[in-house]
């Protein structure tokens, strides 16, 4: 640990700043104090100044550090040969180091074979370069997370407790290095599979349908539970049985530089944060077989808040940034920027409220999306028949998508269900009678869709509008309603919706109007840029209240009962 004193004067600033601070042996600043003016150095006596550090020095103590010692699994017994089963020599390192108030376990060069780890309070567990660190394919390895004295969810159908590497009111804990951890995922749920047929260990849940476990006796790569100051950098996860990232009711979460390929079986979402607060989510690469970036919701009463996700590059079997499904408490004061979208099945955005929970204070932008099945999905549902949750203040920018004609997964080796019968989905906007989507702003917004849609494919005509289906308590998607009667958005049940500098472009001509706004209060259209092949009846409007288009174009516009 060092003391240091800087002083830096700029002319034009006609500013003098000093600043007082300690960095570490690694020359990380760990306290700082900026003295403005030079007051502090102007004006006060040596000895208080030397209090002052005297304070950073308590501050700095106070705070546990993640490298005071080293502890390299080798040493505690651990065999990188890719067979000797090293749970006990892992674990016994992680111990140890907790137990001497913090340090870093390093796992080397090697592949090391491992079940269920659990992370303590004040450990960095270090993958080295090429360092491997496997998951065990046997199912008697896994053990699940003790989540006692921790909030109780009302869903318990599909939140596994299983997984490789866990914690539970944790602090001060992290993941890093260049190495690997890979789950082994389809060995290890395949093994699961033959033992529920087998009769030894059965599935009550199995889902005879898919033919394959329930989520819940599968083990994820990461289940963290209520833990504080939690960083993952640098490492690979890859190939879980389950989910891959999986953490919950923590505060304090950066996940940087990590690279998540989550592909070996079903269920595969790359991260999922659930009911987290204080998050940071930056230049991260995830290729998942479901869901990407996924925010859930598991706990009545509490929220994913104040979460910042950026520079991000996602490819999805499902949708690649979403809200829910899982949705009790809620999302709030979230700002997602700088996401590129690949590859991506279903949605490249996807924000549903369905069990109640609170949605609000959303900011995206600059987000592109190629070859991605479908660009936005709003969806404010009920589908436990209490009372509905709220859904406002979402502002989307900057958003260029291309949606392809066929699915975009069709080179997958895990492709999902997919709905028969219907032309390429617009994006939507739905709430359901009595609960509105509220003030949705899309702004400077491209989607350029593939039409050629047939009414010999499908067809819902406008006369019909009154049939559409509501699907209140259905699980949300944006396929959920089957066939749309519009190609570009279609909006319903909403109150303040503003489209500005919106360009809707098809790459081949399609039979539906570009836009249907049903019960919806409120929508303003400026500057919507429509393919000019067409020149009517492209904005249908059915019981609207409040409607502004600028530049006013009339014949695009068609009120129906």
């Amino acid at each position: 640990m060092t003391i240091f004193v800087y002083t830096l004067e700029k002319s034009f600033w006609k500013k003098k700043i000093v600043t007082y601070g300690l960095i570490d042996q690694n020359m990380n600043i760990k306290a700082v104090i900026f003295d403005l003016d030079g007051t502090i150095a102007n004006t006060l006596p040596l000895c208080i100044r030397a209090f002052i550090v005297l304070i950073l020095l308590v501050v700095f103590n106070s705070i546990p550090s993640f490298a005071q010692k080293e502890y390299n699994v080798v040493k505690e017994g651990a065999v990188g040969d890719g067979q000797t089963l090293n749970t006990k020599a892992i674990q016994r390192a992680i111990d140890k180091a907790s137990r001497s108030g913090g340090g870093k376990v390093i796992i080397p060069e090697g592949r090391f074979l491992t079940g269920t780890l659990e992370m303590k309070s004040n450990v960095e567990l270090y993958l080295e370069k090429n360092a491997l660190l496997l998951g065990s394919t046997n199912p008697a390895h896994y053990r699940s997370l003790d989540t006692k004295g921790l909030p109780e969810s009302p869903k318990k159908d599909d939140n596994s407790q299983l997984a490789l590497l866990t914690a539970v009111k944790a602090n001060n804990i992290s993941i890093t290095g260049k190495g690997t951890v890979d789950g082994q995922g389809l060995a290890l749920a395949l093994a699961i599979d033959s033992l529920h047929h087998s009769g030894i260990v059965v599935d009550p849940n199995y889902s005879s349908y898919a033919g394959r476990p329930n989520e819940k006796m599968r083990p994820k790569l990461i289940r963290f539970s209520g833990c504080d100051n939690v960083r993952f950098s640098e490492a690979t996860f890859k190939n879980s049985s389950c989910w891959g990232l999986s953490i919950d009711l923590c505060n304090h979460l950066l996940l940087d530089g990590i690279t998540v390929s989550n592909r070996a079986y079903w269920n595969n979402d790359g991260m999922d944060i659930t009911d987290c607060k204080n998050v940071r989510i930056t230049n991260c690469t995830i290729s998942a077989a479901d869901d990407g970036i996924c925010l859930k919701s598991y706990f009545p009463g509490y929220a994913d808040d104040s979460i910042y996700i950026a520079h991000c590059t996602v490819r999805s079997g499902a949708s690649a940034l979403k809200f829910g499904t899982a949705s009790y408490g809620g999302f709030k004061n979230i700002t997602i920027e700088d996401v590129k979208v690949f590859d991506t099945y279903r949605s490249a955005i996807a924000i549903e409220s369905v069990d109640g929970g609170t949605i609000e204070n959303i900011n995206i932008r600059n987000i592109i999306a190629k070859n991605t099945g479908n660009a936005l999905f709003i969806r404010l549902g009920n589908r436990y028949g209490n009372t509905p949750g709220i859904v406002k203040n979402i502002h989307i920018s900057n958003v260029n998508v291309q949606i392809p004609f066929v699915r975009p997964d069709i080179n997958d080796d895990l492709r999902a269900d997919e709905s028969s019968y219907h032309n390429n989905y617009p994006g939507s906007i739905t709430g359901i009678p009595g609960a509105y989507v509220q003030d949705v702003v899309l702004e400077n917004i491209e989607i350029t869709y593939p039409g050629k849609a047939s009414k010999g494919q499908a067809y819902f005509g406008l006369y019909r509008l009154k049939e559409f289906p509501e699907k209140i308590k259905d699980y949300p998607e944006y396929s959920m309603f089957g066939e749309m009667p519009a190609w570009g958005f279609y909006v319903r049940h909403a109150k303040g919706i503003s489209m500005k500098n919106v360009t809707l472009k098809l790459s081949e001509p399609d039979f539906r109007p570009a836009l249907i706004f049903d019960d919806v209060k409120g929508v303003t259209l400026d500057r919507v840029q429509l393919p000019a092949e067409r020149s009517e009846d492209q904005i249908i409007l059915k019981d609207v209240s409040d409607f502004k288009q600028s530049p006013a174009e009339k014949k695009l516009v068609r009120s129906i009962e």
